[in-house]
C-alpha cells in the first residue's frame, strides 16, 4: 500500500531534504546514527561547591576524579612500576609543566618522548572505543588532528609497509622537535575521551581566591553544563546591577581576604570604599573598617529592596530600624537580644535605610565597575548560556539546593502577589525566567529578584533563613541558628524523593536527584547518600574553610555505562607538589549503583534525540523513494 503523507509532514520532510544532495549522503547518515546509538554511553563527571578553589578543581578535572589513574593501571599497570605510573599520570594531568621538569632533569630525551607518545596513543585508542571515529576526531586538538588520527588507528598486526609508515610518523615528529607538542595534544585528547560530560552543580564563586580562573577553564571545556548555586546567583545579581548583591559580593570578598578576584580578576576598585571606611569608621584594621562600611550599606540596600517588594513576605528581615542603640539591644522574632557595640555613623534616626550622599556615590561607582568589567560580563554570560536552575539529564535531576517543601513534605506554595503562586517544577521554571530577565532585559523587578534567589528562605538556591544581621550585631550564637527548609529533612524519605522526580518528568524507580549546597560532615558520621541512594549530595568540602568540619576535601560522582560511583577525596596539596613528587589526590571509590544491563547511547537523552532524527531520516528516505520529496531542493 502506498504511503500517504499529510501536507504538514511533507513540508517538514522537504525542509529536511534540503540538507542532503544525494541518496548516498542520506543513507550514510542513517547508518552512522544507527551505529552511534549502539555504542556504550560516555562517562559523566559531577562536581559541586568548588568555591574558588582553582588548584583542587583543576586537578580533579585533569585526573577525572581518578578515572585517568584507573585506566593507566588497567591498561599499562602490568608493564609500569608505581613511580612510573605516578609520573605518566602527572604528565597527562599537566603535560607542559611535567615535560619542562623532565627536560630540566635530563630525563626527556628523544627515546623517552617516543616511548611516552606510544603509551599515550595506546591509552587514547582504548578510551576511544566508546565513540564513533567522527566524535574522536572532533575531540582532537586541531593542530595535531591528522597525526593523532593516523596513529590512533594503527593496528598491531598491520602489514609491514603500514607499520613503517606509522613508525615514521613517530620518528618525524620527534626529529623536527614536535614530540612535546604531539604529547600535549595526546594528553588533551585522553582527558576529553575520559569524560564525555562535566556537570557543575553550583557554587563556583566565593571563599576561595580564583573563581575567575575556574570559569576560564570551564569556558575551554569540551562539554559542560552548570546548575546555578546561591553564590553564583549572587555574583550574577551583582553583574545585573542589584545593589544588595554588589554589597554582599564585596563583603564576602573582604571577609575571606579574597579581594584580588575583584581588583585583579575583574578590575573592580575597592579604593573608594577603603577611603570612605577610613574616614567614617573607627579602628586600626582597615579591612575590618571596610567590612563595617559595606555591611551597613548592604543592610540599608536590603531594607530599600524589601520595601519595594512586600510580596516577598520578608518584612521580618527589616531589622536595622529595630536597633536600640541607647540600650544596645535589638528585637528579633519577639525576643530582645543584647547587641555588640557597633559604630553606625551613617545610620540616621529618621530613616535608617537611607544612603548618605557619600554612600550613594560609593554604590554608584561600584555598580558602574561591575557593569563595565568586560571579563565579568563574559563570565556571567557563560553562566547564563551554559547554566540553569536545574537540569534533567540522562534520568538524573540536578539542582544545587532544594525544591522548597512545606512541613508535610508537599511542594511549598510560593506567592509573589497578583495571583502568582508557584510550586515544584513550575516554581523553579518561573525563577529561572526571572534570573534570565534580569540579565537579558534588565527588568527592574527581575534585577531585585536576584537578591531573593540569593537569600530568601523559600528560594531553592538558599533554602534556609540567613542570619547575617544577627551574626554581625549579636554575640550570642543562639541567634545565629539558620532553620532550613523541610526539604533537608524529607530528602531522607524515598517516597518524597520519588514525588519530586515524577514532578520533573523522571522515573521514580530509575532516576536520582543530585544536589550540592550542604557540606557532608563525614567526621559526624553523615553520608552523602540519602533515601537509600535515591538522592546524592556531592558537596563534601572543596572549600578549605569547611574541611575541618567535613573531614574530607569533596565528593564527586562518576556515572558511566556500568553504573554510578561516588568518589571521596582527601585534600590536595599544590600543583607544584604534584609535579615534583607525582602526588595525586587520594580518592576512594564506592559503586552504589550497578546497572543490570550496560547503558548504551540509545539509553541516553542524546541517544533518544538521535533515534528521533534517524526515524525522520528513514521517513525521508521512504518519501524520496516514493517520489514525494526530492533531495537538495
Amino acid at each position: 500500500m502506498a504511503e500517504v503523507y499529510a501536507p504538514e509532514r511533507l513540508k517538514l520532510l522537504q525542509l529536511l531534504a534540503e540538507r542532503y544532495a544525494t541518496m548516498d549522503e542520506l543513507c550514510t547518515e542513517i547508518v552512522s546514527i544507527s551505529a552511534a546509538i549502539n555504542l556504550p554511553k560516555g562517562t559523566e563527571h559531577f562536581m559541586s561547591d568548588i568555591h574558588g578553589e582553582y588548584e583542587s578543581f583543576y586537578h580533579i578535572v585533569n585526573n577525572c576524579s581518578g578515572v585517568i589513574r584507573e585506566k593507566v593501571l588497567l591498561w599499562l599497570g602490568a608493564e609500569l612500576t608505581q613511580p612510573e605510573v605516578d609520573e605518566l599520570c602527572t604528565l597527562i594531568y599537566y603535560p607542559r609543566e611535567k615535560m619542562k621538569r623532565l627536560a630540566a632533569e635530563g630525563r626527556f630525551d628523544e627515546a623517552r618522548q617516543r616511548k611516552t607518545l606510544h603509551q599515550l596513543i595506546y591509552l587514547a585508542r582504548m578510551l576511544s572505543g566508546k565513540y564513533t571515529r567522527e566524535k574522536v576526531r572532533a575531540a582532537m586538538p586541531k593542530r595535531y588532528a591528522f597525526v593523532l588520527d593516523e596513529l590512533l588507528h594503527a593496528q598491531s598486526d598491520e602489514a609491514d609497509d603500514q607499520r613503517q609508515y606509522h613508525e615514521h610518523l613517530y620518528d618525524t615528529l620527534i626529529s623536527i622537535s614536535c614530540g612535546e607538542d604531539a604529547i600535549d595534544a595526546a594528553c588533551v585528547l585522553i582527558k576529553r575521551l575520559a569524560v564525555a560530560r562535566l556537570h557543575v552543580v553550583g557554587d563556583i564563586f566565593d571563599r576561595g581566591p580564583r573563581a575567575d580562573s575556574i570559569i576560564d577553564l570551564l569556558m575551554g571545556h569540551h562539554s559542560v553544563d552548570i546548575q546555578w548555586g546561591n553564590h553564583d546567583i549572587l555574583w550574577m545579581g551583582a553583574a545585573c546591577g542589584n545593589p544588595v548583591c554588589i554589597a554582599a559580593v564585596v563583603r564576602n570578598c573582604l571577609n575571606y581576604n579574597n579581594t584580588q578576584i575583584l581588583e585583579n580578576g575583574y578590575g573592580i576598585s575597592l579604593r573608594p570604599l577603603a577611603l570612605f571606611a577610613q574616614r567614617m569608621y573607627p579602628g586600626d584594621d582597615l579591612i575590618r573598617r571596610a567590612v563595617d562600611a559595606i555591611t551597613v550599606i548592604m543592610f540599608k540596600a536590603e531594607g530599600q529592596l524589601l520595601r519595594r517588594h512586600p510580596e516577598y513576605g520578608m518584612e521580618d528581615f527589616l531589622l536595622l530600624h529595630r536597633l536600640n542603640r541607647a540600650e544596645h539591644t535589638v528585637e528579633i522574632g519577639g525576643r530582645v537580644w543584647e547587641t555588640i557595640d557597633r559604630a553606625l555613623p551613617t545610620v540616621g534616626d529618621e530613616d535608617p535605610y537611607a544612603f548618605t550622599p557619600e554612600e550613594e556615590k560609593l554604590m554608584e561607582g561600584l555598580r558602574a565597575d561591575f557593569a563595565q568589567s568586560l571579563r565579568l560580563k563574559e563570565h556571567i554570560g557563560f553562566l547564563y548560556s551554559h547554566g540553569s536552575m536545574y537540569l534533567c539529564y540522562n534520568e538524573n535531576l540536578l539542582f544545587h539546593g532544594c525544591v522548597p517543601l512545606d512541613g508535610k513534605g508537599d511542594f511549598l506554595q510560593v506567592s509573589f502577589g497578583e495571583g502568582k503562586t508557584f510550586s515544584g517544577r513550575e516554581l523553579l521554571d518561573w525563577e529561572d525566567g526571572m534570573a534570565r530577565a534580569a540579565w537579558f532585559t534588565h527588568d527592574p523587578d527581575a534585577v531585585d529578584f536576584m537578591w531573593y534567589l540569593w537569600g530568601a528562605p523559600d528560594s531553592p538556591l538558599c533554602g534556609r533563613r540567613l542570619t547575617t544581621f544577627a551574626r554581625y550585631f549579636i554575640a550570642d550564637h543562639a541567634a545565629w541558628e539558620e532553620p532550613r527548609n523541610p526539604y533537608y529533612s524529607f530528602y531522607n524519605d524515598e517516597a518524597c524523593c520519588q514525588r519530586i522526580l515524577v514532578a520533573f518528568g523522571l522515573s521514580p524507580v530509575h532516576s536520582r536527584i543530585i544536589n550540592g549546597h550542604t557540606p557532608i560532615r563525614v567526621t559526624h558520621g553523615e553520608s552523602p547518600l540519602k533515601s537509600g541512594g535515591r538522592l546524592i549530595v556531592i558537596d563534601g568540602g572543596f572549600c578549605k574553610a569547611y574541611q575541618k568540619t567535613t573531614g574530607i576535601a569533596g565528593y564527586t560522582l562518576i556515572g558511566n555505562s556500568h553504573g554510578l560511583r561516588l568518589m571521596s577525596h582527601q585534600p590536595f596539596t599544590t600543583v607544584e607538589d604534584a609535579l615534583d613528587t607525582g602526588r595525586d589526590i587520594h580518592s576512594q571509590s564506592f559503586e552504589f549503583v550497578t546497572y543490570v544491563h550496560r547503558r548504551m547511547v540509545r539509553d541516553t537523552d542524546d541517544g533518544r534525540r538521535l533515534a528521533e532524527r534517524m526515524a525522520d531520516l528513514t521517513d525521508l528516505l521512504k518519501a524520496v523513494r516514493a517520489g514525494y520529496v526530492r533531495l537538495g531542493e
